[in-house]
């Protein structure tokens, strides 16, 4: 009997998380990049920004949640482009995969990735830069579901997205500044309420905005919630809007998705 669509996803997953493990400089630069980036903004500044807050802790915070979408989106968004060119895409459709399959398979690649990342910013923030890990099992479980929910999100928004490049040639050059333009609006490398309100409310159109100030409320103390746009964390807001997001995604991801490059 054929396998059902879960399992054929959960099989394409492992695959995927194989032959991402054998590209070894992707996986460097994909979960080192972040540390990186942490170690040379956390050195450069060190003041803080609110009582009992510093610009390192603030800055982590916002790498995790921008960790989804290079792995997610950007990485995919990508990726996918020059798998239909090799042929990749091609070939899988003689299989009995279905796009759904596939998807799932590149949201388990996108997971896994991200639990190795997240797991070495978080011990990185921790031995150099002071970061306090939650404490509390309610803001673990809000931890868990934010990255559950940007990774699925992001996920399927890269795979709706990798029908815009017209190659894979071109594709890093459509897809990286776009998601370095949405990084400076979204608060992560700047402090979100400082930005001008133009900038504040084009970033909210997004998800990556709503992923970064669901990851302050974690890591950040609750008295930081007053220095946020509305004052307030506005954790279900987040939620919706990410929910939002990924039904849409998932629609024109579907509709668009295609095999080969004709």
């Amino acid at each position: 009997m054929r396998p059902g669509i879960l399992r054929i996803g959960i099989l394409r997953g492992g695959l995927e998380i194989k032959q991402f493990m054998r590209q070894r400089e992707s996986v460097v630069f994909t979960l080192m990049f972040p540390v990186l980036l942490l170690f040379i903004f956390g050195s450069v500044f060190k003041g803080s920004i609110a009582p009992g807050v510093t610009f390192s802790q603030y800055f982590l915070s916002g790498m995790i949640a921008s960790g989804l979408v290079n792995t997610g989106f950007q990485q995919l968004a990508i990726m996918i482009p020059l798998e239909r060119d090799f042929g990749t895409l091609k070939r899988l459709r003689g299989t009995p995969i279905s796009p759904i399959s596939y998807f799932i398979g590149k949201f388990i690649v996108v997971f896994a990735s991200m639990i190795v990342q997240v797991g070495a910013l978080l011990a990185f923030g921790v031995a150099l830069f002071g970061l306090h890990l939650p404490q509390t099992a309610e803001k673990w479980f809000r931890f868990t579901w934010l990255v559950f929910l940007g990774s699925i999100c992001s996920t399927i928004l890269g795979i709706a997205f990798a029908v815009i490049p017209k190659n894979g040639r071109s594709a890093s050059a459509v897809v990286s500044p776009i998601v370095i333009v949405l990084q400076f609006f979204s608060g992560v490398f700047f402090v979100f309420s400082t930005l001008p309100k133009w900038m504040q409310d084009f970033a909210a159109l997004f998800p990556l905005k709503w992923l970064t100030q669901g990851m302050r409320s974690v890591f950040l103390p609750d008295s930081f919630a007053v220095k946020e746009v509305a004052h307030n964390w506005e954790l279900s807001k987040i939620a919706i809007v990410l929910i939002i997001w990924l039904i849409a995604g998932t629609i024109l991801a579907l509709k668009t998705f295609r095999w080969d490059s004709k």
